[in-house]
């Protein structure tokens, strides 16, 4: 494949084919001998199901027409044994449904994590967790009674074939209640379809609004929001609830129906059949055979009527799952390759936020060697940010490439690459663990790893000053951490490893003096040990500091001379000296 062609995003990824089944249906596909035990436990279960109603046909027609007690003693004897083993049968087909289901959620889960992973990252609108919530309504469907009526489903011709044998009047009375029954079923998918799909939609939609909310809670609760937010979000989760209750209506309908139908078809085949002993065309045993296999018969039926929402629940869950995993199915395999010395290039990159767009980054080219440290600078809204993304690979250039050490970022393998990049992004995240877990990147803790990442960002002391130093306990997103320390905690992780390639966003936007020293401290640093930084501020103080400065207006990078003053770079002045893509001058003077 040419290299322009693994540039684009969809192209590192390994789409779906009509030759390709996705995670669930390999998952099916490996487990099919579970499947064809559970179908074998299915079938003796529904023969053993024939034992009430042959043993009341031979009790009323052989013992109670004979007298013999030593016939009832033994016919009762092999009922208890049967019915033991139709027990254990029916424990152990349950169990196993059960086991299969904790394994779709074992193996599945990390794949649909990935998958959800990679769609918040590349659609930050898009949400992600309600995917494994849609794993979890897989599995309980699995689990459930209503899963198991599939695999009884298959022998209710059996059922009534039988019932035939008996009397066709029987049979026909058996055979329209199936019928009747299976369109309830019918109606009930053509009813309930729709607003269990709009339901699910819409309680999406409210629960991403109050992660929203939740997230922003402090700066909403002091602005007065949380009213004006609680309605926002009542009239979304109401929504959800009017489709939900119009789902469960007809849905209680339908199973009333079903309810009230049942025991109709229980009389009308209990009247024909003691019509039929009456004349004497039939015995008394056969009536009650007859109402009793006609019970089982209709059981998978009534099983799937009462259990039809959590099946439509499922089915949806399923398409929404097969859709995430073919827009994100797993990268490519990657060959390993060598820790690189963090030499950056990037060669005529255009690149628009995920799912499309105006270009946000255009036409750009630059290279940085290791030991650089580069300053990027431009008003908001210009493009910094993203082209921070880019040198780091959250972003896919749509249009060139950008290249760790000649090697285009798509031929990284991402964890691997990972360990070679230290990013602190303009919004920061900490999560739930403790400080040395969040500086370790929730790897493996390595203590002298973590507090030398520490101690270069500057944050030791204030994490030895905390409750329990590094083994504090962080709430979600670092709340017990001041502004300040959650940035020097961030840059501890950006650096922790050692990375080659470090990108820092506005990393002194809530630092204060000793904080910014620290961080100047820090840079310094890295330039001597041979690391490739770019700085990206809103500040032109301290610039006498970079090799270089990159200014980004309206997408476009310009590389500047280091000589440059900061106010002329701030101005963007005309007497500011342009380089070339290799640090070159454009002015035709002497190379930098």
């Amino acid at each position: 494949m040419p290299a322009s062609a693994r540039a684009s995003a969809p192209s590192s990824k390994r789409r779906l084919g009509s030759d390709q089944l996705d995670p669930i249906a390999r998952m099916m596909r490996r487990f099919r001998l579970v499947f064809i035990i559970v179908f074998i436990f299915s079938l003796v279960v529904n023969l053993l199901a024939l034992v009430s109603p042959f043993y009341m046909l031979q009790v009323y027609d052989r013992v109670l027409t004979s007298g013999s007690l030593d016939t009832l003693y033994a016919l009762t004897a092999l009922a208890f044994a049967l019915l033991a083993i139709n027990g254990l049968l029916e424990l152990a087909r349950t169990r196993l449904m059960t086991r299969l289901g904790n394994r779709l959620e074992a193996d599945l889960g990390p794949d649909v994590f990935s998958a959800a992973f990679r769609r918040r990252v590349e659609r930050p609108e898009a949400g992600g967790g309600h995917a494994l919530r849609d794993l979890d309504q897989i599995k309980g469907f699995m689990t459930g009674p209503g899963y198991l009526a599939f695999f009884d489903a298959p022998w209710i011709p059996a059922y009534l074939a039988l019932i035939f044998l008996f009397h066709p009047l029987l049979g026909a009375i058996a055979l329209a209640g199936a019928m009747t029954l299976f369109l309830v079923a019918v109606a009930g998918e053509l009813l309930t379809r729709g607003p269990v799909r709009r339901a699910a939609d819409e309680s999406r939609a409210a629960y991403r609004f109050v992660e929203q909310a939740l997230r922003n809670a402090e700066a909403a609760q002091a602005m007065g929001m949380q009213t004006a937010l609680r309605e926002r979000w009542r009239e979304q989760s109401l929504g959800g609830a009017i489709q939900s209750s119009q789902g469960a209506d007809r849905s209680g309908v339908l199973n009333a129906m079903a309810k009230a139908i049942r025991p109709s078809l229980q009389v009308a085949i209990l009247g024909a059949g003691a019509y039929l002993a009456v004349r004497q065309i039939v015995s008394p045993g056969v009536m009650i055979a007859a109402s009793i296999v006609m019970g089982r018969a209709l059981a998978p039926v009534e099983a799937a009527i009462a259990h039809w929402r959590n099946f439509v629940a499922a089915r949806a869950a399923r398409s929404r799952l097969e859709d995430l995993f073919e827009r994100y199915e797993a990268p490519e395999p990657r060959t390993a390759l060598p820790a690189p010395a963090g030499r950056i290039a990037i060669e005529a990159a255009t690149a628009a936020p995920p799912g499309g767009g105006q270009p946000v980054i255009v036409n750009a080219s630059f290279s940085a060697e290791p030991g650089e440290l580069l300053a990027v600078l431009g008003p908001s809204a210009s493009g910094k940010s993203s082209l921070a993304r880019l040198l780091v690979g959250v972003w896919r250039p749509s249009v060139g490439h950008v290249r760790l050490d000649g090697a285009d970022l798509s031929d990284w393998d991402a964890a691997q690459l990972g360990r070679h990049i230290g990013y602190l992004p303009q919004d920061i995240e900490l999560f739930e663990g403790t400080v040395a877990e969040n500086i370790a990147r929730f790897d493996r803790v390595d203590a002298g790893a973590v507090v030398r990442a520490a101690s270069l960002a500057g944050a030791h002391e204030a994490i030895l000053a905390l409750p329990e130093a590094y083994d504090t306990k962080l709430g979600e997103g670092g709340a017990v951490l001041s502004g300040g320390q959650r940035q020097r905690v961030a840059l501890a992780r950006a650096l922790y490893g050692d990375p080659r390639l470090i990108v820092l966003d506005e990393p002194d936007a809530n630092l204060d003096d000793v904080g910014r020293a620290a961080l100047t401290a820090a840079l310094s640093r890295l330039r001597e040990a041979g690391r490739t930084v770019f700085l990206i501020s809103h500040r032109v103080q301290g610039l006498g500091k970079a090799d270089r400065v990159l200014l980004v207006e309206r997408g476009r990078v310009r590389m500047m001379a280091p000589q440059a003053r900061p106010e002329a770079v701030a101005a963007s002045e005309p007497r500011i000296v342009e380089l070339g893509p290799q640090g070159r001058r454009t002015d035709g003077g002497g190379e930098r």
